[in-house]
């Protein structure tokens, strides 16, 4: 009956056997027993153990195995002025902490950011990315963010952790001097900046910030829209080879409506007068204004309808036919009924 009287009022072990999974946090179920002078703490790998006097963060124990004594508790030695020879059992709460790095935690905007962009003026923005941490000093983040509580999980502080990331980011963004064009390729440098701004917010609330990584930086769709079309422009470029573009795609177009690409071969059908006439608009976009030449000698009036066209070479037909199929703008069947068309030609 005595032992078992003992068992129940004082307590001689103390320890975190076995952490719950995401738990940051466990308070040592003392309840209205008392810790026995000369108790065992155990505390294992990846834990710290923090005592606390009547809501006063006191000693703190890193891992390793100690015997409770007025030496090993000089904090709460003072705080409950205790001379060198107290040794009668004594009440304190027991706060353990769990000092793993929290791996692959995510951050995102849940709504956009705003900032001040030297392209776009205004614009809002949404990013998202990677973090890990660890509690590295137990007391702080007893005072700062858990409290008394009895436990405190990875879910309730993470929140916060986001929230104060959010606040960083507009300001990460802003002085980083990288035009929003060029965010996607530098985003290890807008991962720095975030770690340097979030390292001294993460260290008050007794954390480490062991790294932060932005992953994507995405463009409001206004934004967007305005970047298609200079990237269009960027991709147009010279004029003029735009031009030729346009022209080989409108050949089989054209094609098409007199009965097929065999029109371009066909003797001087409506394929070779197409491409002439497209040519003459193109060499006309591609030079320069001249200045005005003396007006040519008169020249005999023209008929009412216009000459036909010289009859092109049957090798320089064959040669354009075999370009706009590599260009992949015939197929092969049109290909094929065209040449047939020039060698009829060809041998009579």
């Amino acid at each position: 009956m005595l032992g078992n009287f003992i068992k129940k009022q004082f307590i001689d072990v103390i320890e975190w056997p076995n952490p719950e999974e995401g738990l940051l946090m466990w308070r040592f179920p003392v309840a209205d027993q008392e810790i026995q002078n000369g108790a065992s703490l155990t505390v294992r790998e990846a834990q710290a153990a923090l005592f606390v006097d009547e809501g006063k963060a006191a000693d703190v124990f890193q891992p390793g195995r100690y015997t409770l004594t007025t030496q090993t508790l000089p904090i709460l030695t003072n705080l409950k002025n205790w001379d060198k020879l107290f040794q009668s059992p004594f009440k304190s709460d027991v706060y353990f902490f769990n000092t793993r790095q929290q791996l692959a935690r995510r951050w995102g905007t849940s709504q956009p950011v705003t900032v001040r962009d030297a392209d776009f003026g205004v614009i809002q923005l949404r990013s998202f990315g990677m973090y890990a941490y660890r509690i590295s000093d137990p007391a702080a983040f007893f005072r700062e963010v858990t409290g008394v509580g009895a436990s405190y999980s990875g879910e309730q502080l993470e929140q916060q952790l986001r929230n104060l990331a959010m606040t960083q980011l507009a300001a990460a963004f802003g002085t980083s001097g990288i035009p929003f064009l060029d965010m996607a390729a530098n985003q290890v440098l807008l991962s720095q900046k975030m770690n340097e701004l979030l390292l001294p917010e993460f260290a008050k609330l007794g954390l480490t910030l062991e790294n932060f990584t932005v992953e994507s930086v995405s463009l409001p769709e206004n934004v967007q829209k305005a970047l298609d079309s200079k990237m269009s422009m960027g991709i147009i470029g010279d004029m003029g080879k735009f031009t030729q573009y346009q022209t080989a795609t409108a050949i089989p177009m054209a094609a098409q409506n007199e009965g097929g690409i065999a029109g371009i071969g066909a003797g001087l059908g409506v394929g070779a007068g197409i491409g002439q006439a497209m040519a003459g608009a193109m060499g006309g976009m591609m030079q320069p204004q001249q200045p005005a030449q003396a007006a040519p000698a008169a020249q005999p009036a023209a008929p009412a309808a216009p000459a036909a066209p010289a009859a092109e070479d049957p090798q320089a037909k064959l040669a354009k036919l075999k370009t706009l199929l590599d260009g992949n703008l015939i197929s092969a069947e049109d290909y094929e009924k065209a040449k047939a068309e020039v060698l009829k030609q060809l041998i009579g």
